[in-house]
């Protein structure tokens, strides 16, 4: 594949998605669309969102409820792009959303692989593909990055790092849609700085490639550890996504 067919892949997925079309991300203009579930969007978003902001950059695509539209467009008209997606301007929105029951929750970025950059890494552990068969003994709470226990099914491949036979790594793909399968990673505390993140992540990323699928992968831009190992790899940002959820939701998580 090349750079430019993986971002046209993810500009079709984040379309199918927001309820949008993959050139309404690159139009320069923001647009507001109604939320809708679609049999091909992302296995574990929670479609329809009440109100949910995705930008590759040059604009932002906003798909909300009906009650969300007015507070939608006063949102990404008053501020620029970027800053839609920060403090001080996200505890506006905050402010916005309350009476309605809503907060932010959760903001991520996410990032596709650059092929010009893409190679395997090495560490000093010895790396092995598994099957699910071969990682199934593995859904632990010590491995909840990189293994989904409530969406087993959709766990495709994963790349394992050994010191002997101890598992002290693990990277994992999951089928999260039809033609791209999102990345997560785990390593063992004791384990960590010595380079089996970017090993076990280039080579789930190039095992990835193989099956025909892109692979993408997906950060807080305040995990500074998880975005350097995605830019190692040869990862790059492609987008980022603000979602609120209800305040129930939000506070259930802070307890």
């Amino acid at each position: 594949m090349t750079n430019k067919e993986i971002l046209q892949i993810a500009l079709q997925q984040s379309a199918y998605d927001c309820n949008c079309s993959p050139e309404d991300f690159l139009s320069g203009e923001n647009r507001i669309v109604l939320s809708q579930k679609h049999e091909k969007a992302r296995a574990y978003l929670s479609l329809p969102f009440a109100f949910d902001l995705v930008s590759y950059g040059s604009n932002i695509v906003a798909q909300v409820s009906p009650e969300m539209e007015e507070i939608a467009a006063w949102y990404i008209g008053k501020y620029e792009t970027a800053h839609c997606f920060e403090a001080p301007h996200a505890i506006a929105l905050n402010e916005k959303l309350a009476p309605l029951q809503y907060k932010v929750c959760f903001m991520a970025e996410y990032f596709l692989p650059d092929v010009n950059a893409l190679r395997e890494l090495q560490c000093d552990y010895t790396l092995r593909v598994l099957t699910p068969e071969q990682f199934a003994p593995y859904y632990t709470e010590q491995w909840s990055n990189a293994l989904c226990e409530k969406r087993k099914l959709l766990d495709m491949l994963a790349v394992g790092a050994y010191d002997g036979e101890r598992l002290v790594g693990l990277a994992g793909c999951s089928a999260d849609c039809e033609e791209m399968y999102q990345i997560g990673v785990d390593v063992l505390p004791e384990y960590r700085k010595k380079g089996i993140a970017s090993a076990l992540t280039s080579r789930l990323a190039i095992e990835t490639f193989k099956l025909g699928k892109v692979p993408f992968y997906c950060a807080a831009w305040s995990n500074i550890p998880s975005v350097r190992n995605a830019i190692r790899c040869g990862f790059r940002p492609a987008w980022v996504e603000l979602t609120a959820r209800s305040s129930a939701f939000v506070d259930g998580m802070n307890t």
